[in-house]
């Protein structure tokens, strides 16, 4: 370790040094305390760059796939392509950035427990977020929350099925992920169809004036949710 070596430098090498024994030992603290020692980090300054030991490295993994695919779709020519399209083409880019099936597999294990579930999910709202602002989503109410829970959805199940593919080079996987995202755009047209509809417009015109007060997220909120329509809250 030298001076010159930022926070983010270490920690990128104390992943490399982890995903070593990740496979052996999962994503646990004999995994960090190898790191720490492979990587010649001292173990308190490892503490500091990761206070919760491996689980920040897990997460630091996922970080890095979102980061490569970003790095592709960046290269894509995406105004050519249709939506679903962009959509499949983003999420294969995620899947094809993993670079140790095992880690991710170790992965899902460790934020399926109570105390690290908020974390995956977190993990996996971020990656759909990041996909929906590359496509260009301007969307700026409910349904900037509604596109990032269905991609979240189809990325998640995706993930797990591939986990399970043995087909050659994942072509199942990848039908598998054509179908999900399919389901997910008739279910949009139907949406649409629904709204367009003067009696279900009117049937709806309750939830749909709620729906319309629900806003994305902004920075001054500083991690809430959401907000309300005319930055009131509700009922006040």
């Amino acid at each position: 370790m030298t001076e010159t070596d930022t926070q983010a430098e270490l920690k990128s090498k104390l992943l490399d040094a982890a995903l070593m024994h990740v496979t052996f030992d999962g994503w646990s603290e004999e995994t960090f305390r190898a790191a720490a020692r492979d990587a010649e980090i001292d173990p308190e300054v490892a503490r500091v760059i990761c206070p919760r030991g491996a689980v920040d490295l897990a997460l630091a993994y996922h970080e890095r796939g979102d980061e490569e695919m970003l790095r592709r779709l960046a290269l894509e020519d995406l105004p050519t392509l249709r939506l679903r399209d962009r959509i499949a083409r983003a999420i294969r880019f995620r899947i094809e950035a993993i670079d140790d099936r095992e880690a991710v597999r170790r992965g899902s294990a460790l934020f399926s427990l109570p105390p690290y579930a908020g974390d995956g999910a977190r993990a996996i709202w971020g990656t759909a977020d990041k996909i929906w602002t590359a496509l260009g989503d301007n969307a700026d109410d409910i349904n900037w929350y509604t596109k990032r829970a269905s991609l979240a959805g189809v990325y998640s199940s995706t993930i797990l099925y591939w986990l399970g593919d043995e087909s050659n080079e994942a072509e199942r996987t990848w039908a598998f992920l054509d179908a999900r995202v399919d389901d997910v755009m008739n279910l949009e047209r139907v949406r649409a169809q629904v709204t367009g509809n003067p009696v279900m417009k009117l049937i709806f015109a309750g939830p749909n004036w709620l729906a319309g007060q629900i806003r994305a997220p902004r920075k001054r909120e500083q991690g809430f949710p959401g907000s309300w329509g005319d930055d009131e809250t509700p009922g006040g």
